[in-house]
């Protein structure tokens, strides 16, 4: 049995502790020798040493690393030091990513309360809460936060703010009474206090049941360390696409050394050739350009109200298939607004979002005055007097300084023209009856300008109607009778049905000779005015951006803490449940195993009334069926499964400093629309990554096959060492990197997510490569053999012809990679990094051609004026040729 299924004397007994005198301190120190200390603890820490180490164990890294020793063997030392700082650069990224990761348990430390207010030996006394052990009786009011799980004995208009632990917006109300279910979820766990949470009215008291790492806040604790850190799909495809580039580079290099020493040249001449291969054919410079696209993209998000805490979560999620969105402050306002009001058989409508006084009252489409609205006026005059928020405003935004229910009770007044302050002119409150569990509502006694007095009570519909004799009805006072209270009862359904919450509004006039001493003799006798029902609305953008994902082929799920009622018809209104789709809550999900889970989780589009461990459990069924799964959220209860998920999305008003730690991607705004702009530019960064990567191996399998052509076919070199690391450097850098700058193809959020399997290399990726290559390699050779079979003499001069043509090829060959259909389809000047970058590596070309001094080092000769109608019309072959055949193709 659990605490929460116990009596209080039950739970004082097991615990062997005492309300009236508390523990003594021999108590305390045998509870702490059994117990330990009240304070989370960390998971074992890896050095700074060896965290930084471990850096360097990436496989793209190690080819670096190889990069590096051969460049120095070259004598090529610039190389080597700009590839040593783009190791150390991506080194020091990766360490302080995972040292902030540890800040998360931090930030949950800071959660704790620093003092709590606990009875020992019979006298009360203030304590760090570190000392606080199980069986400690505490006390605590508002503005209190709670230092330990608790199991309530005494509340007195107790209410605590639990929506870090739940994702509910409006704080709980507690009592003391045992509840009969064992498996209810926290928010349902109204005898219990939990450590973190903050009290909002009210005290209480309370016996500790549970300290440090056995809390609710411990368990999230434990799960935030015990998280894998998942690594991200560019990850992976960056490591395959690394050994891969190794294994093929390394094979066609030592090919090519081998046929040049059968063909007659000497070994020295062909391994400096054979070096200089493997250095072009690795592209050293990828990682480099990977992390400058991903850091655009960055800047871009920022923009777009997104920081990305996680360079590679922009790309991540880009190809996530599920969004996971908590309900209460990502989809919803968290602003509890009345939209809905009942009152003698008739039913208003009211306009207007979030705490904004403005808004317009309808009745069957038909905008009225409320003052027009005798009963409608009468039950709104009421809903302000019984009530103590504030409207406040700031920064052009409207705040509520309270109840977040009073607040749209007193936003509801405002927007019919009501004021407190012009209210307490024509009454005085003389006296009032505070909330509390029990009796489930508030009441005050008003007197009128004309002396009359009136008792005005809100709380619950079903206890206020039980209280009252009689109701407002078509203006008129009439006694309740079974067809009132029917119609009544049935309108209180029909707004619950619409996920609304109610409150109820009654008064009686008291008579002038009448002395009311308690709430019991105010509140009887009431005749009951109406109801306000009221939700916290969903944001007006969320619908259209859930809609935008689900073309996209993207699901998104709700997971909540509220009530499956309000979360069904919030994910209606969104268009997230559309009636063929299941709403499970948190008892359905205790009862199934991961197995059973991961058979129907993708069937579900709501989860309700769930736990900090069962958002991990539906994030962990999605990523065993294979999903790329996003994980949004704001509360501490969100983090563990923000930060198992593939990406990790944080509010940044909302946000508590845990799952902001735990994420990737923090949401300036709290808007899930911006989320739609986030898997936008993750497409496109993926997109354009593929592009430099389909540049840069068409160009070195270019580069590659020329080398190994010329040496099958007993050719001379078509080009020297130096000149091959040349156009590695002319065609690698710039254009490479422009492209990671295109714009996205106006499609690209109308395709499916990507599979988490795809590789670099899928939908046609490794042919276009080969092909372009193949071709690349067969006009610079062709261009070598006219212009040396012309003079074979002077080789400088077919080798610097060859050495013009590779370049000028890999320059037109960059437009063509813009696209994945043909470089018809999109407009050149579409993209002027690119066209830039292009001009300003012809320059370096023609540099290394004309300028005299350059012109020993990388033995070129001036190429005459009529050579170059050859090199342009040889280099545009392969690029024209393919996207040709393929136009003509589509034509017919």
């Amino acid at each position: 049995m659990m605490f929460h299924e116990m009596k209080e004397k039950d739970v004082e007994k097991i615990l062997n502790t005492s309300i009236e005198n508390g523990l003594t301190a021999s108590d305390v120190e045998k509870k702490r020798k059994q117990f330990g200390w009240n304070e989370l603890q960390e998971g074992e820490k890896q050095s700074a040493f060896l965290l930084f180490i471990s850096q360097f164990k990436d496989f793209m890294i190690l080819v670096l690393l190889a990069a590096t020793l051969i460049s120095g063997l070259l004598g090529e030392y610039i190389d080597a030091i700009a590839i040593i700082a783009i190791v150390l650069i991506n080194g020091f990224l990766g360490f302080f990513q995972e040292r902030r990761a540890e800040k998360s348990l931090h930030a949950l430390k800071e959660l704790s309360a620093p003092q709590v207010t606990v009875l020992r030996d019979g006298q009360w006394q203030k304590i760090p809460s570190k000392e606080v052990v199980v069986g400690d009786i505490i006390r605590f009011s508002s503005g209190d936060r709670i230092g330990a799980d608790v199991r309530l004995v005494q509340t007195v208009n107790l209410e605590i703010e639990e929506s870090a632990l739940t994702g509910e917006s409006v704080p709980a109300v507690k009592s003391i009474a045992p509840l009969s279910n064992s498996h209810a979820s926290l928010g349902d766990l109204e005898n219990m206090a939990f450590m973190g949470t903050m009290v909002t009215r009210g005290n209480g008291l309370g016996i500790v049941t549970g300290i440090g790492m056995n809390t609710a806040m411990g368990k999230i604790a434990d799960m935030i360390q015990n998280a894998e850190n998942l690594v991200t799909p560019l990850q992976r495809r960056l490591e395959q696409l690394g050994k891969i580039l190794i294994t093929v580079a390394l094979g066609l290099t030592l090919l090519v050394v081998v046929a040049g020493v059968v063909h007659g040249h000497d070994l020295y001449t062909m391994f400096l050739a054979g070096v200089s291969l493997a250095v072009a054919a690795i592209p050293e410079g990828l990682p480099a350009i990977v992390t400058i696209a991903l850091s655009l993209g960055v800047q871009r998000m920022i923009r777009k109200n997104a920081i990305v805490r996680k360079l590679p979560a922009v790309e991540t999620l880009g190809c996530a298939s599920v969004i996971c969105s908590d309900k209460t402050g990502t989809m919803t306002q968290n602003k509890m607004t009345v939209t809905h009001l009942w009152s003698g058989g008739n039913t208003w409508n009211l306009t207007g979002t979030g705490y904004n006084p403005k808004g317009s009252f309808y009745i069957e489409d038909q905008e009225i005055l409320p003052q027009n609205e005798k009963s409608l006026y009468q039950l709104l005059t009421f809903g302000l007097l019984c009530n103590h928020a504030e409207l406040k405003k700031k920064d052009d935004e409207f705040i509520i300084d309270g109840d977040p229910t009073e607040g749209a009770l007193l936003v509801s007044a405002l927007k019919a023209g009501l004021t407190r302050d012009a209210l307490l002119k024509q009454f005085k409150i003389e006296k009032e009856f505070p909330f509390d569990s029990t009796r489930k509502m508030m009441s005050v006694i008003v007197k009128d300008k004309n002396g009359r007095r009136f008792v005005i009570t809100k709380g619950a519909p079903d206890v206020l109607l039980g209280l009252s004799e009689s109701v407002l009805w078509g203006g008129k006072q009439q006694y309740l009778n079974e067809e009132l209270i029917n119609a009544i009862e049935s309108s209180v359904e029909h707004l619950a049905s619409m996920a609304l919450r109610t409150i109820a509004i009654a008064f009686k006039p008291i008579q002038e000779q009448t002395v009311i001493i308690n709430e019991r003799d105010a509140e009887k006798g009431l005749t009951f005015v109406g109801i306000q029902g009221m939700i916290d609305p969903p944001r007006p953008e969320v619908k259209q951006a859930i809609k935008e994902c689900r073309e996209a082929g993207i699901k998104t799920i709700m997971i909540t803490g509220d009530h499956a009622i309000t979360a069904r018809s919030i994910a209606g209104q969104l268009g997230i449940f559309r009636g063929k789709e299941k709403v499970m809550e948190g008892a359905e999900l205790n009862k199934l195993s991961l197995d059973a889970l991961e058979d129907v989780v993708e069937d579900v589009a709501v989860f309700a009334r769930v736990s900090p461990e069962h958002k991990l459990k539906i994030v962990k069924a999605l990523q065993n069926r294979g999903h790329i799964v996003a994980m949004t959220g704001d509360g501490v209860n969100d983090a563990p499964a923000i930060k198992s998920a593939d990406i990790g999305i944080s509010m940044g008003i909302t946000g508590t400093d845990v799952a902001k730690e735990a994420s990737s991607l923090i949401l300036l705004d709290d808007n899930f629309a911006t989320i739609k702009a986030a898997i936008n530019e993750g497409r496109n960064i993926y997109e354009n990554i593929r592009k430099f990567v389909r540049y840069l191996l068409a160009s070195n399998v270019g580069e590659i096959l020329v080398m190994l052509f010329a040496m099958l076919l007993s050719l001379p070199l078509p080009l020297v060492p130096i000149q091959i690391l040349w156009v590695n450097l002319v065609t690698d850098g710039l254009p490479a990197m422009a492209l990671g700058l295109d714009k996205p193809e106006d499609d690209v959020m109308r395709r499916k997510p990507r599979h988490p399997k795809e590789g670099i290399f899928a939908r046609r990726l490794g042919w276009k490569v080969i092909s372009r290559g193949f071709l690349i390699g067969i006009v610079t050779l062709l261009a070598f053999l006219t212009i040396y079979h012309k003079n074979p003499e002077n080789l400088a001069y077919a080798q610097t012809v060859a050495f013009a043509t590779l370049v000028l090829t890999q320059l037109i060959h960059v437009f063509d990679c813009r696209s994945e259909k043909s470089i018809f389809s999109r407009n050149p000047f579409g993209n002027m990094y690119l066209v830039w970058a292009v001009i300003s590596s012809l320059l370096l070309m023609l540099l290394a051609i004309y300028v005299p001094a350059l012109q020993p080092i990388f033995h070129t000769i001036p190429i005459e004026p009529k050579d170059w109608m050859l090199i342009i019309g040889l280099s545009s072959v392969p690029t024209f040729l393919l996207a040709g055949s393929l136009f003509v193709r589509k034509k017919a």
